[in-house]
């Protein structure tokens, strides 16, 4: 992938990364599971230094399970 294309990647990642927390911080769920969500977050964020591409295939993953309305306390996300 040319820098561009990546650097493309990368800020994309990132603008989804900073909308995920702000979901995150906005849900109606106990601590515990915000804490956990945020743990996710923050891997998926050290990943993303590493290897952008899985880091936004797993950033789709958990926030489809969101969506779905999957939580890490029902091992489903």
């Amino acid at each position: 992938m040319d820098s561009d294309g990546q650097l493309d990647l990368y800020r994309g990642v990132a603008d989804r990364l900073k909308a995920a927390h702000s979901r995150v911080h906005s849900l109606h769920v106990s601590e515990d599971i915000r804490l956990a969500l945020i743990r996710k977050l923050l891997v998926i964020t050290a990943a993303a230094k590493h290897d952008v591409a899985s880091a936004a295939q797993r950033l789709d993953h958990l926030m489809r399970g969101l969506n779905e309305g999957r939580f890490p306390d029902d091992g489903t996300v």
